[in-house]
């Protein structure tokens, strides 16, 4: 069906550039613009005529889901999990359609925060203009004036965003397993400050403004019979340019540009100027850092670019399946030090929980998160405050002895 139809549109194409192979060497112009054209049309891009618009609800309502009483997205009529492959052989429309349900579950999420766990949102930079990209992070009311502990959550790389640790695991399965909520909360309930980090939020798209080129031939000194010739075959591609470019790509999307958020254009830019505006500024004794993924990585460099800093405030942290790297991001040996004695990484492994990973690199110790091919944190919730109460205790006993 695909090549007939395919064949059936390009035909008019052959038929032109046959009638022009039979003319005279004045055609030869036109027999390359056209062969340009057919180079640049491309077979499978072609088939999206049949594609239904890529016009999809803004609402979890409008896609007729919803999340139950255990936190799991479910179809309101059927009650059947979220299905992927809605329209069968049409997977950039099926993988659109998942993008469009997983930009409203983000808003979801930040709903969550905001309502839920009785965060603040707070917009970075902190002196932006009234025009200028933004973007946001969100806070519990005490986390800059909890004198005693404060929680710093960093999610990894990807379309996730802040109170998210994994959109796939959010649709899938449910909101505990996919969000940062369960820590938030937690860790509320223990007494902790709470800072949670958007460090993927790096850019704003804005739609490209239009360019307009001016005709070369308006200003050419190219004899006016021949500017005259040029001109008309001009006519012609842009005439069959834009009669086959519906059938090439009918679902045309708008061409976007990305504007950067002026001091959190990456996730390690973001995670310092977090620290500088925020962390710094807070009461807490101790600040414990929860890191996923990429997450681990933007930690370390925190700790390059303001070691001493981190070193006199952090306590403990947790990292999570985290790709940091000490050797490519060239952390020095007193960093590589306080990383063993502050820091674990739980690691996807068949080992049982806790079991010591062998690692190559002289970082952190590595243990067994057993066996999850994704890492949420939840998995050893307990764990982690095992590890910040010790690492609270151990700065206590460095204060006594320094005291002594």
């Amino acid at each position: 069906m695909s090549i007939s139809l395919s064949s059936l549109i390009l035909l008019p194409i052959w038929i032109s550039m046959a009638q022009i192979l039979q003319g005279g060497p004045d055609e030869k112009e036109k027999t390359t613009a056209l062969k340009d054209l057919l180079s640049r049309i491309d077979l499978d891009e072609l088939m999206k005529k049949d594609e239904p618009p890529l016009d999809f609800p803004d609402t979890l309502e409008g896609f007729e889901y919803a999340f139950n009483e255990k936190g799991q997205l479910r179809h309101i009529k059927t009650g059947e999990p979220f299905v992927f492959n809605y329209r069968e052989d049409l997977h950039r429309w099926n993988q659109k359609r998942y993008e469009a349900l997983g930009e409203i579950i983000t808003k979801y999420v930040y709903e969550l925060l905001e309502k839920d766990c009785n965060l603040k949102k707070i917009s970075i930079p902190v002196d932006a203009t009234e025009s200028e990209p933004k973007s946001f992070i969100f806070m519990s009311e005490d986390a800059l004036t909890n004198p005693q502990k404060l929680m710093v959550l960093i999610h990894g790389s990807g379309v996730v965003r802040a109170g998210q640790w994994a959109r796939r695991l959010i649709i899938n399965e449910d909101l505990d397993s996919g969000t940062q909520i369960p820590f938030i909360k937690r860790a509320m309930d223990e007494g902790y400050g709470v800072i949670v980090l958007n460090p993927n939020e790096n850019y704003i798209e804005v739609e490209k403004p239009k360019i307009h080129v001016q005709s070369s031939s308006d200003s050419s000194d190219e004899p006016a019979e021949k500017r005259e010739r040029k001109d008309k075959v001009s006519k012609e591609i842009k005439k069959r340019r834009d009669f086959y470019e519906k059938y090439r790509n009918p679902q045309r999307e708008k061409e976007t540009m990305q504007l950067y958020i002026r001091e959190n254009g990456s996730p390690e830019e973001h995670a310092v100027y977090v620290w500088d505006h925020f962390i710094t500024q807070s009461a807490a004794e101790n600040v414990f850092f929860v890191a996923h993924s990429y997450g681990g990585l933007a930690f370390v460099e925190l700790m390059i670019q303001r070691e001493a800093d981190v070193k006199s405030k952090v306590t403990a942290v947790a990292l999570t399946d985290s790709v940091h790297n000490v050797w490519h991001q060239e952390a020095g040996k007193t960093i590589r030090e306080w990383m063993r004695e502050n820091c674990c990484n739980w690691v996807s492994s068949s080992e049982p929980l806790d079991t010591s990973v062998e690692s190559m690199l002289p970082d952190c110790p590595r243990v067994s998160a057993e066996g999850s091919q994704f890492l949420p944190p939840m998995l050893f919730f307990t764990h982690l405050w095992s590890i910040g109460n010790k690492g609270k205790t151990e700065g206590t006993k460095q204060q006594q002895n320094h005291r002594t």
